[in-house]
């Protein structure tokens, strides 16, 4: 059990999110900075999905957030409560489903979970126990010892140990790595059935197609970095890019040059032309039925016409790209 730090602080006021983030860095003895300056609030009732590559600081984030990891600088409020100042309030309200598979091996499922809700000071609640269980398929398994558990089982426990104190806000820190697709299933079922309750849920996540299903915010942090924020519809309009695929029904030799202010992509065979329209950078694009009928008017005919559009996955991918 890690103890409430004990440095005195004076707590800030009350702020408007249910998770509020004010300055917060962290840098390790060796000099590593892993988080610089993040400011953030986290809405209650949505789920946001944190997002970013590997050593990115999304795991020192939720860390710091959740009190297990001493910022070196900033505030962190869960629900109004300091999370150094009122660290028992603040800690009471969050649930942690961590990367890793630490349980108490030789408990039994339904004492495992038992115990961790009377960690938070609640009454036993053996109906809202057996509820928990029984979503996540671990019923079967309550008298089970954790030792003779599949890693899938195990994961479940986790997040059972993290519900049974019924929190406010749930951390889910890379919940489906390494779990079969049926564990992955029941995992977002229970997930949107938290949001319905009022749960607020954050997590990260390496299954990009994830986020873009489940959340209703997605932020990106790179190198210790919140580097956006923002609405997934409103990002996915904002960045996402969609692109009409034309498939010639001769091959060109080059694009011709009435054209060009399209913007145009030749394939290397000459038989497909690719057009890039719906960016919010390209306020000024002109309408797909123009292309057409120019491309008419210069004796360009085609046999087949498809639109594909960003994922949010790629849109990731050109956030976090670095710069050449």
């Amino acid at each position: 059990m890690i103890a409430a730090p004990s440095a005195p602080r004076t707590a800030d006021p009350p702020a408007p999110g249910i998770v509020s983030v004010r300055h917060l860095s962290k840098t390790y003895a060796t000099g590593h900075s892993a988080l610089k300056d993040i400011t953030l609030d986290i809405v209650p009732g949505e789920i946001f999905a944190l997002l970013g590559p590997n050593g990115a600081g999304k795991t020192t984030l939720i860390s710091t957030i959740c009190g297990l990891v001493k910022a070196t600088s900033g505030t962190v409020q869960v629900a109004g409560h300091d999370i150094v100042v009122d660290y028992r309030a603040a800690r009471a309200r969050i649930g942690l489903v961590p990367q890793e598979l630490s349980t108490d091996s030789f408990e039994t499922v339904w004492a495992t979970v038992s115990f961790s809700r009377g960690l938070f000071g609640r009454k036993a609640n053996p109906a809202y126990i057996e509820t928990v269980l029984r979503s996540l398929s671990l019923w079967e398994k309550k008298d089970a010892r954790i030792m003779t558990l599949s890693g899938g089982m195990k994961r479940r426990v986790l997040i059972a140990k993290a519900l049974a104190h019924e929190p406010e806000v749930l951390f889910l820190d890379e919940p489906s790595a390494g779990v079969d697709v049926e564990l992955r299933r029941d995992m977002w079922r229970l997930v949107r059935r938290l949001k319905e309750q009022g749960v607020t849920i954050i997590l990260t996540t390496h299954y990009i197609e994830e986020a873009e299903e489940m959340a209703d915010r997605v932020g990106v942090i790179n190198r210790g970095e919140i580097i956006l924020v923002e609405e997934k519809a409103t990002l996915m309009r904002k960045l996402g890019q969609k692109q009409l695929l034309i498939e010639l029904a001769a091959p060109l030799a080059e694009v011709p040059e009435l054209l060009a202010p399209y913007g145009l992509v030749l394939s290397g065979d000459g038989q497909m032309l690719t057009y890039s329209y719906g960016s919010a950078d390209r306020p000024g694009e002109a309408p797909i039925a123009a292309l057409l009928a120019d491309l008419s008017a210069q004796g360009i005919a085609f046999n087949d016409l498809r639109t594909e559009q960003s994922s949010l996955e790629d849109i990731f991918v050109s956030l976090v790209r670095p710069a050449s």
